[in-house]
């Protein structure tokens, strides 16, 4: 079964259509990339399907859940790391990870697994510091341990590899790896094609709010395929 499912998503603010018509399904253990330029839509996708944005119209199931019938039941599904923003400034990486745990109601030994992730990510030395004083790229490592902490069935990564350095884009795609492994749907986006590639298997060219092309990711692997990418995006 479709982990998500998007039919006809339309988002529209003001006079301004963000996209345009949307369709997505993404199996479980799925990788998939949203790819395009600033503006395409990617991240208002992403945003609806975390419940963080209400769609103009259309449907948008996420593990057997109508997100705007259901939403509570279909958010607990979903890990989302936002591509701005989602963190508190004056509380601590670890005090983020508590609050998430006491949220989705996790287990005792959800320290165990926020411990193993802050180590991956090479936060365990600024766990104890408010993330006022964390680097962009420190922020954006910890948004995605942040979205995989409870190891949810749906996990949705906007820009994730943003000025993050060569170790935190390694942690990153391991992470993508484990969650597709145990049978998670992935979707990832993302303007760094050569990332897109790498993480994930099926690849979503958006172009002003619709979806241009929909292909193996590996067709846009390679000076070739990085040629076929720019003529799609026009």
């Amino acid at each position: 079964m479709a982990q998500v499912e998007v039919r006809g998503l339309r988002v529209r603010f003001g006079d301004v259509q963000a996209v345009c018509g949307v369709d997505l399904t993404v199996p479980g253990g799925t990788g998939v990339a949203l790819v395009g330029r600033n503006g395409a839509g990617k991240s208002t996708t992403l945003r609806v399907l975390a419940g963080a944005q209400p769609a103009t119209s259309g449907t948008v199931i996420i593990c057997g859940h109508d997100i705007e019938r259901e939403p509570e039941a279909a958010k607990a599904r979903v890990g989302y790391c936002p591509d701005v923003g989602g963190l508190i400034p004056r509380a601590t990486a670890w005090e983020h990870l508590q609050l998430a745990a006491r949220l989705r109601g996790l287990p005792a030994t959800w320290s165990d697994r926020a411990a193993e992730l802050l180590e991956r990510f090479d936060l365990a030395g600024a766990a104890d510091r408010i993330t006022a004083g964390f680097s962009h790229g420190m922020g954006r490592r910890l948004s995605v341990v942040l979205a995989a902490l409870h190891e949810p069935d749906v996990l949705l990564l906007d820009e994730p590899f943003d000025g993050v350095d060569p170790l935190g884009v390694e942690a990153t795609l391991e992470e993508i790896g484990r969650a597709r492994s145990r049978g998670a749907a992935v979707l990832v986006s993302t303007h760094l094609l050569d990332l897109a590639v790498q993480a994930c298997d099926q690849a979503v060219v958006l172009r002003r709010g619709e979806i241009v092309a929909a292909a193996p990711a590996a067709e846009l692997s390679g000076p070739h395929g990085a040629e076929h990418y720019r003529s799609l995006l026009g």
